[in-house]
């Protein structure tokens, strides 16, 4: 972007304003739409307008006055100081009018992309008429940049094409991590499914040094090899993957660590007894819901060593106070390590705020999948767009 003449343009803006709201329509955590303020202030700064695109929820194609910008606006608003118009619309007649009477130094945001299809289809007709609203093209939406939509991608076949900071940042940050030359690099794998995250463990079997293997997920790579797992949750069908995986980090000498002993409980409720015991003695009728403490103390213990970490998903299910303890002190383990440590988006990204340790993380992640694929080494199409 510090490349692009800006003054007096029109900017076409990709932001990831797909925050979280409640049933009023309120929004819960503003921390994506905070993340793109950088890049506006930049742009107003040089003389330019702006026009804002962004989608909201799944609203399947058609307008639905719950999945509207409208508030969007109004908090950007206030963030910024500034008015902030909404248009009727993201294309179209009395949309386009409004772009072209826009002054420097003004702003605009366009209703939900996904209120039309030729969005998620990339359709070369939709992105054209997006393109008719302004002069150039600046995508800052690293959140959505894994996927190949009209606003992400094709908007690039019709504007000059840049990466707005935040795009650059997350980009930067995240080869810097997979290219990290200090040792010892660490990924820690967490969440419910290996399905979700085979490709990622690969490629951090190719980048790191260690892995921790925590959450639902590492159930499966206890019953591979050869644990009884009690009523977990469990990808059966991926048993030989898990296997294969091991093996791969023997012959890499990569070290693999999972969970000793575990959090156990009939069923995921705050109001179940839990009890800690060993990955050798899971009682049949019990499922694996946490690391349990001599892992946690394990994991800290390595975590404390390491030079880079790239942590994406809980150690248990998080959402519930029993359960939770583990994803907590890995957190802390990490706030208070000397490491390059990132955090790739999702609910690994949640505890860290919940906790108020956000501060002590190099960098979380605004991207949920696309930190994920491009972690496993996929290229996304959002970042090839703007020149990345």
């Amino acid at each position: 972007m510090r490349d692009a003449k800006l003054e007096g343009k029109r900017v076409l803006l990709r932001v990831d304003f797909n925050v979280p709201m409640d049933k009023e329509g309120d929004i819960i955590d503003d921390t994506k739409i905070r993340a793109a303020l950088p890049t506006i202030e930049y742009i107003l700064g040089r003389n330019a307008s702006i026009i804002l695109m962004s989608h909201l929820g799944r609203p399947q194609g058609k307008p639905d006055e719950k999945y509207s910008l409208k508030k969007l606006a109004v908090h950007l608003s206030r963030l910024l100081n500034k008015p902030v118009a909404m248009a009727p619309d993201c294309i179209g007649e009395e949309t386009e009018k409004m772009a072209d009477s826009m002054q420097p130094g003004s702003l605009m945001l366009l209703e939900n992309l996904r209120f039309h299809n030729g969005e998620e289809q990339n359709d070369p007709e939709f992105a054209s008429k997006l393109a008719k609203l302004g002069d150039i093209y600046v995508n800052d939406a690293f959140g959505t940049a894994h996927r190949a939509h009209a606003s992400t991608a094709g908007l690039a076949a019709y504007l000059p094409a840049y990466a707005g900071f935040l795009m650059e940042n997350e980009v930067n940050i995240l080869n810097q991590v997979l290219d990290a030359p200090d040792c010892p690099r660490m990924a820690i794998m967490g969440g419910a499914k290996v399905a979700d995250k085979l490709g990622l463990i690969d490629n951090m079997l190719d980048k790191m040094d260690i892995l921790l293997i925590g959450g639902g997920m590492a159930n499966t790579f206890l019953k591979a090899i050869g644990k009884k797992i009690g009523k977990s949750m469990c990808e059966d069908d991926l048993l030989n993957e898990a296997l294969r995986l091991l093996q791969k980090a023997q012959e890499k000498k990569r070290r693999v660590l999972l969970p000793v002993d575990a959090v156990v409980a009939e069923e995921i409720s705050n109001m179940v007894q839990p009890q800690v015991v060993s990955v050798d003695a899971v009682p049949d009728d019990m499922m694996i819901l946490d690391i349990g403490p001599q892992t946690v103390e394990i994991f800290k213990n390595e975590i404390m060593k390491a030079h880079t970490i790239v942590w994406n998903g809980p150690m248990g299910v998080y959402e519930y106070d029993a359960f939770a303890e583990g994803t907590r002190q890995i957190t802390l383990a990490i706030a208070q390590s000397k490491a390059v440590s990132v955090i790739g988006g999702g609910d690994s990204a949640v505890a860290a705020h919940d906790m108020g340790l956000e501060k002590q993380i190099t960098h979380i992640s605004t991207g949920g999948g696309a930190t994920l694929e491009f972690l496993e080494g996929l290229k996304l199409p959002g970042v090839a767009a703007c020149g990345l």
